[in-house]
């Protein structure tokens, strides 16, 4: 089983933003710092999620996986595949769309403090973008 930790950040709601991604795999730790442009901070949530899979799809395939992610309306969203807002509705339907590369697939909701290393992460990201 794959276990990946996300976090989703943004400098300014738009603003700069950034995904952080951790993926812990037979004991071995991957971590990304994606940068994502001007994104809102729920929408950078939505695409660290996004990212991951995408990752996971490539590197990962056929694999169990258990995301942990420090946005309840992200983890609402995909649980119950629905979103109100539209703005998210096509970032979550091809969310599922990869969910389902992977036979099986768990999502659960952690506090910010159990989520520190992709929320440093996602900062990086968007430092990155601030330098260039």
């Amino acid at each position: 089983m794959i276990e990946v930790k996300i976090d989703g950040a943004s400098n300014g709601n738009p603003g700069l933003s950034g995904a952080g991604i951790v993926i812990k795999v037979n004991g071995n730790i991957f971590e990304y710092s994606i940068p994502l442009g001007l994104l809102t901070n729920h929408e950078a949530e939505f695409n660290s999620l996004l990212k991951a899979l995408e990752i996971c799809k490539q590197q990962f395939p056929d694999k169990i996986i258990a995301i942990q992610s420090d946005s309840q309306l992200v983890v609402d969203a995909v649980e119950k595949n629905y979103v109100k807002n539209e703005t998210y509705n096509q970032l979550l339907t091809n969310i599922m769309e990869l969910l389902q590369s992977f036979p099986l697939f768990f999502i659960k909701w952690i506090p910010s403090n159990q989520n520190k290393q992709a929320d440093r992460l996602a900062r990086q990201a968007i430092l990155q973008q601030k330098q260039a």
